[in-house]
């Protein structure tokens, strides 16, 4: 779906995301919370490539899409008042993949 999509709509990041998920479940990115908190700003769109864990504190809203969540994870993002969304919802709202940061 993400291919089909970067192609459609000529859009380079939903290729890289894809690429990154091609990869074996073993060699997927994680990625803590405190990541997402140094690398963002408030307000910012987020995908992760894998799995998002819970090792630190977000302390501005963000909004993140990953392929899955720890429970710890999805708690601290929400308190922040941020939003935990799939990689899918992402792509069905945002298209162009405009302001879309990947971290990984």
């Amino acid at each position: 779906m993400l291919r089909k999509t970067s192609i459609q709509h000529k859009v380079r990041i939903w290729r890289a995301v894809a690429g990154y998920l091609s990869k074996t479940r073993s060699r997927r990115i994680t990625v803590n919370v405190s990541r997402i908190n140094r690398y963002t700003c408030e307000g910012d769109i987020v995908v992760v490539p894998g799995k998002v864990l819970g090792a630190g504190v977000l302390d501005h809203p963000v909004t993140v899409a990953a392929l899955a969540f720890s429970k710890q994870a999805r708690e601290k993002i929400l308190t922040a008042g941020g939003k935990c969304i799939s990689i899918q919802e992402l792509i069905e709202s945002n298209l162009t993949g405009s302001n879309v940061k990947i971290i990984g």
